[in-house]
C-alpha cells in the first residue's frame, strides 16, 4: 500500500517544505505556501513531463552563428488586435497563457480565434474540461464559429489528451482550462501545484516538439494573479491578461511577458451579443461620453505601445470633514497621485491639505507612463480652482519634483492623434517640440514648468 505524506509548496516561487511557513524562505513572500498530499508509492517511470528532456534526441552545444534556420512566418489570426498583442501573429510551437476573472470573456476570444483560424485552412483543436462538447457547440453557433476543421473535444485526462492530439495533429490547440487538466500518475487533485506544473510541462513539450501553438486558460486568484504556482507563468512564452470593467462592455487585452514580441502592446474589444468586435480607434470610444465646458477634466495623450491613445482625466476637489484628506486614483498609480498633489502644494501653492481629492480615468482604463503626470496635475488645478480647460485641448508631459516638465518619448504620434479627432491645441514639454515635423492646422504650446502648463490650459 502506497505510503502518503503531507508537503507544502509556495505558489509563488515552488520552493518545497514538510512544514507550513507564514513566510516563504525562498523567496520572502507572506501566505504563499499551500498544501498538498503526495502518495511516496506512485510510480512515475512512465511520466515524460518536468523530469524529461525538453527536445526529442540528443543534442550538443553549438556556435550560434552556425545554427540553421531563420525566423519562422507568424500565423495571421485574422484578429488585428489579437495580433498586435502577440507581436504580429501566432508563433508556431509556441506556448501561450491567457488569464482573466471568470466571465470576462477569455472562451469567447479563444473560440473566436479557432475559427478565424479554421477558416484560414489550419486545422484547431479546442479542447475544454469545463464544458461539454454540446455546450461549447451552442456557444459556436451564437458566435458565428462553426468550422469543419475547427475540433471539439470534451476532456481533462492528460494521457486522453495526448492521444487525441496524436490523432488529430492539430496546427492550433487550446486548452480551457489548465487548472481543470489532471496526469493520472500524479496523485494530488485538479488544479494543484503538481498537477499545472506537470500538465504544463507536457504541453510545452508537445508545443516544441510538434510545432502546435498552445492556449492555455488561467483561472485568477481574488487578487487578480493566475492561480497555481509561479512557475507556471515562468514556462510559458507569452502571458496574457483579459481584463474589463463588468460595467462597461469593451474588454483589454495585454501581454505582460512576449518572448516574440514587445509588453507594451494594448488589444482593445467590445463585447456584443455576437462576439467580441475590434475596436480599431480606441480613442473615440474613451472620449464619447465626455462632458464639455466642465472643472476638473483634461484629455491626455497617452500611448500603449505603439499606439497613441487620447483619454480624458477626471479630478474632483472637495472639501474634507476628516483629519486626514482623502488621495483616490482609479485607473493611475496612488503613489504617482501623492508626489503630484506634492508638486501641486509646494510648486504652486495650491492649498490641499483640508480638501480630499479624485482622479478617475474615464472608461475604466489603467494609464501607467509618466506622460499622463501633467494631464493629472492640470485636471487637479482645475477642479481646485473651478476653471474648466478648453474643449479641444489635448495635455501630456512627465513632472518632476522641482516642477519641471520633461520630455516624453513619440510625441510626434501623440499630436498626430489629438489633430484627428479634432483639438485644436496641444500643451506638451518643450523639448519634446524638436527633432520632428510640426503638422499644420493644430497648435502646439511648449511648457518648461508645471506652472508654465497650468497657465496655459486655464487661461
Amino acid at each position: 500500500m502506497a505510503k502518503t505524506k503531507t508537503k507544502f509548496y509556495c505558489t509563488e516561487c515552488g520552493y518545497e517544505s514538510p512544514k507550513w511557513y507564514g513566510k516563504c524562505p525562498g523567496c520572502q513572500s507572506w501566505n504563499s505556501m499551500v498544501e498538498e498530499t503526495v502518495s511516496s508509492g506512485v510510480k512515475t517511470q512512465g511520466m515524460s513531463g518536468m523530469n524529461s528532456s525538453l527536445f526529442q534526441g540528443t543534442t550538443k552545444p553549438q556556435s550560434i552563428v552556425d545554427i540553421e534556420g531563420g525566423q519562422e512566418p507568424r500565423v495571421d489570426t485574422k484578429i488585428g488586435e489579437l495580433n498586435r498583442v502577440l507581436g504580429g501573429g501566432v508563433v508556431p510551437g509556441s506556448l501561450i497563457l491567457v488569464g482573466g476573472d471568470p466571465g470576462i470573456g477569455k472562451s469567447t476570444l479563444l473560440l473566436q480565434t479557432s475559427h478565424s483560424l479554421a477558416a484560414s485552412g489550419l486545422k484547431v483543436l479546442y479542447i475544454s474540461g469545463e464544458e461539454s462538447v454540446k455546450q461549447t457547440k451552442l456557444r459556436a453557433e451564437r458566435l458565428g464559429a462553426l468550422s469543419a476543421q475547427l475540433y471539439v473535444l470534451c476532456e481533462s485526462n492528460m494521457e486522453q489528451i495526448e492521444q487525441s492530439i496524436e490523432q488529430i495533429a492539430p496546427d492550433f490547440l487550446v486548452i480551457d482550462s489548465i487548472q481543470t487538466v489532471y496526469q493520472p500518475d500524479v496523485t494530488s487533485a485538479p488544479g494543484s501545484v503538481s498537477q499545472v506544473r506537470e500538465c504544463t510541462a507536457r504541453f510545452m513539450r508537445l508545443a516544441k516538439n510538434g510545432g502546435i501553438a498552445i492556449v492555455l486558460v488561467g483561472h485568477v486568484t481574488k487578487e487578480g494573479a493566475i492561480a497555481g504556482p509561479r512557475m507556471l507563468e515562468h514556462m510559458v512564452d507569452c502571458v496574457l491578461y483579459f481584463e474589463g470593467e463588468r460595467h462597461h462592455t469593451y474588454r483589454i487585452l495585454r501581454a505582460v511577458k512576449n518572448r516574440f514580441g514587445s509588453t507594451n502592446e494594448m488589444g482593445i474589444f467590445e463585447m456584443r451579443e455576437q462576439g467580441l468586435d475590434e475596436v480599431t480607434n480606441p480613442s473615440e470610444l474613451f472620449l464619447s461620453e465626455r462632458a464639455m465646458g466642465v472643472s476638473g477634466t483634461t484629455v491626455v495623450a497617452s500611448m500603449e505601445g505603439t499606439r497613441p491613445v487620447l483619454v480624458e482625466i477626471q479630478a474632483l476637489v472637495a472639501t474634507t470633514h476628516f483629519p486626514s484628506p482623502r488621495r483616490m486614483g482609479t485607473g493611475i498609480d496612488y503613489n504617482r497621485l501623492n508626489l503630484i498633489i506634492a508638486v501641486l502644494e509646494k510648486r504652486m501653492g495650491l492649498y490641499m491639505q483640508t480638501q480630499d481629492a479624485y482622479v478617475n480615468v474615464a472608461g475604466g482604463v489603467r494609464l501607467d507612463e509618466p506622460a499622463v503626470d501633467l494631464a493629472i496635475a492640470v485636471s487637479i488645478a482645475s477642479s481646485v480652482q473651478d476653471k474648466p480647460t478648453r474643449p479641444y485641448d489635448a495635455v501630456f508631459g512627465e513632472i518632476g519634483l522641482t516642477g519641471e516638465v520633461r520630455a516624453v518619448a513619440r510625441a510626434e504620434q501623440r499630436v498626430k492623434e489629438a489633430q484627428k479627432l479634432g483639438f485644436k491645441r496641444v500643451i506638451l514639454p518643450e523639448k519634446s517640440l524638436k527633432g520632428w515635423k510640426h503638422p499644420k492646422g493644430i497648435e502646439l504650446i511648449g511648457v518648461e514648468t508645471v506652472s508654465q502648463a497650468l497657465k496655459a490650459a486655464l487661461e
